[in-house]
């Protein structure tokens, strides 16, 4: 009968035991459910950082947004005022396809020779361009000539120290350049120029006329003048000067 009691109550205390593991575990388990699980603390938290940082790149794209709009804005206005430039440029040079004048062209122009000398110890002859080709012309600097002599020898004449300045021709007006050369005094015969080839300012075909005046010295004195011509320029009492 003892030994009954005695199993019976083991058996009491391991149930005993047993009911209390478990209240043990469930309260664990209870306790453990309300803690925050590690994943949605981080869910949380990655989910805020990354609305701010939408945020920031929100923030980010509108200056950036801005920022090329204001560049924009300024290239727009340095693109005006490159055209405004352009625009002056060409309006100051009036050079374009509908109002730029031309040189005037060795087949357009009248050309003459004569003698003008009034001093005695140096000579002039003129020679003159005028425009005939039906339009206004351009011309500029010195014309190229060449002196032929009765003994075949050809020369050419040096320019002398002015300055060239462009003139524009219209129609019916003339330019003109003068060859001074010392006037032959010696007593002698001199060397007699047949003709003079002339070259109009920035063309290549020329025109050969008679020369005009006497003979030159075979050698330049101390009071003679001396060979050599002068740039073109406009004559002051051309028809439509």
């Amino acid at each position: 009968m003892l030994h009954t009691r005695k199993a019976v109550a083991a058996a009491i205390g391991l149930v005993a035991a047993l009911s209390l593991t478990a209240c043990n575990g469930d309260d664990n388990n209870a306790s453990g459910s309300t803690q925050p699980s590690p994943t949605a603390s981080a869910d949380k938290a990655g989910g805020t950082s990354g609305a701010d940082q939408a945020d920031q790149s929100a923030g980010t794209g509108t200056g950036g947004s801005g920022q090329g709009a204001d560049t924009g804005t300024g290239g727009a206005d340095q693109g005006t005022g490159g055209s405004d430039q352009s625009a002056d440029t060409g309006t100051g040079t009036g050079d374009n396809s509908d109002g730029k004048v031309g040189i005037c062209r060795t087949d357009e122009l009248e050309v003459a020779a004569a003698d003008n000398t009034t001093d005695k110890t140096e000579g002039v002859v003129t020679v003159s361009f005028k425009n005939s080709g039906g339009s206004t012309c351009r011309i500029s600097g010195f014309a190229g000539v060449d002196l032929k002599t009765s003994l075949g020898d050809t020369f050419s004449v040096d320019r002398n120290g002015e300055q060239a300045l462009p003139q524009i021709l219209k129609e019916g007006e003339t330019a003109a350049f003068n060859i001074t050369f010392p006037v032959n005094n010696s007593g002698g015969s001199g060397v007699q120029p047949t003709d003079i080839v002339v070259t109009p300012p920035n063309e290549t075909k020329h025109v050969t006329l008679k020369w005009p005046a006497g003979t030159l010295p075979v050698t330049d004195g101390e009071d003679s003048g001396k060979l050599e011509i002068s740039p073109v320029g406009k004559v002051s009492d051309s028809p439509a000067g």
